[in-house]
């Protein structure tokens, strides 16, 4: 079978300190000091042989993400640029769905035919972490296209524990090839999900909501806060192409932050009360977490999805005084994120579809990443 591999020389930076798990597991936990001179490229592989507890399954759609181009993307060093776990080479593509061909003997509740999508995150669930209910934070933890093969390719061999049937989709859908591209942005929506409901808490309906950056995340975060009863959806984003998907998607007002002042914006915009909800998808926090801090509505919230490599100052005084929270948000798997995103895509709440812009073939997908470095579109969609 055919897969997009990513390739980089293991060259840590002279001030970055190799951990002994990592030297043992061939692991970087903080990618962009560690990996150097990124190359990537369309090659011939074995078709995966699932164990008893796994399902193979034939990829139909699959999305690029930011961190897909974050591996691609270097610094003026040559080290890529995503900050998380990695380990190369690897076939990249977390955001898919699929056909399943083959069930692991040990396997319930599937079968061949079906249509699923599955978490990126590959927990183990039987770490501290994990048993506490958090396994998005599983001490043991491999990702799907970052630490281990994914699904820019023609098949994937996965835990049937991870993955999900997109059934309830066949009656908003049209045809399977839109089941198929819809349950390819089940994913980076379930991130979004996990960011602003599991970890910041969600919003009373009425909130003001400020998204901070509209790629995928960003606009999924748009469609769910819409959705989820926002009174306005005020976004923030450089690209013109973005700003019209933003509005597309349920924003109220968008704005380019290198044209206006941010901070008035929101103020004048909620008379003067700030917003009760700010979501960092632009992973560009040392820009936005200023004007956050700036015009935080009492008993306001800030989420961290976008990441980024920048530590950030902020005056903990504000948040006293404010009584606001920062929220960190990783991940997507556990309290029913995925189920809940499937049933809103199913009931019509949302469609995420609406942010696809360009489609390519897998033989194409260096073509593809290179086209997402450009920052114009909102999803890019590699189909097999």
């Amino acid at each position: 079978m055919k897969g997009l591999f990513l390739d980089a020389k293991w060259e840590p930076k002279k001030d970055y300190k190799v951990s002994a798990w990592e030297k043992a597991t061939g692991k970087a936990i903080t990618g962009n000091s560690v990996w150097k001179n990124p190359k990537l490229e369309v090659r011939e592989t074995k078709v995966p042989k699932p164990k008893p507890d796994e399902l193979l399954i034939r990829i139909r759609a699959c999305g690029i993400c930011g961190s897909d181009m974050h591996f691609y993307e270097t610094d003026d060093q040559g080290y890529i640029m995503y900050p998380g776990l990695t380990k190369f080479p690897s076939i990249l593509g977390h955001e898919f769905a699929g056909r399943v061909e083959e069930v692991g003997k040990d396997v319930q509740g599937f079968k061949k035919g079906d249509m699923v999508t599955a978490e990126e995150m590959i927990w183990c669930g039987h770490c501290v972490p994990c048993r506490n209910g958090y396994p998005n934070q599983c001490r043991n933890l491999e990702e799907i296209g970052f630490t281990i093969n994914g699904a820019f390719a023609e098949y994937i061999a996965i835990g049937a524990k991870f993955c999900w049937k997109l059934n309830a989709l066949k009656g908003a859908c049209a045809n399977a090839d839109e089941i198929y591209e819809a349950g390819a942005l089940v994913e980076p929506t379930c991130v979004a999900y996990n960011g602003i409901f599991e970890r910041a808490g969600g919003f009373r309906p009425g909130a003001y909501v400020v998204v901070y950056g509209t790629g995928p995340i960003g606009l999924a975060s748009i469609a769910l806060c819409r959705a989820a009863g926002a009174a306005r959806i005020i976004a923030f984003e450089v690209s013109a192409g973005r700003r019209k998907l933003a509005k597309k998607m349920g924003a109220d007002e968008v704005y380019d932050p290198a044209k206006v002042d941010s901070v008035k914006k929101i103020m004048d915009i909620t008379d003067g009360d700030g917003a009760d909800l700010h979501v960092e998808s632009a992973g560009a926090p040392h820009l936005t977490i200023p004007v956050a801090e700036q015009t935080l509505a009492i008993n306001s919230r800030i989420v961290q999805i976008g990441r980024a490599a920048k530590r950030v100052p902020v005056y903990l005084e504000t948040f006293q005084v404010n009584h606001s929270q920062f929220f960190g948000a990783q991940g997507h798997s556990g309290n029913g994120t995925f189920p809940n995103v499937i049933r809103l895509m199913a009931s019509g709440a949302i469609d995420m579809r609406k942010i696809i812009t360009s489609r390519y073939k897998l033989g194409s997908g260096v073509k593809a990443i290179k086209q997402s470095c450009t920052r114009q579109d909102g999803k890019i969609m590699l189909k097999l």
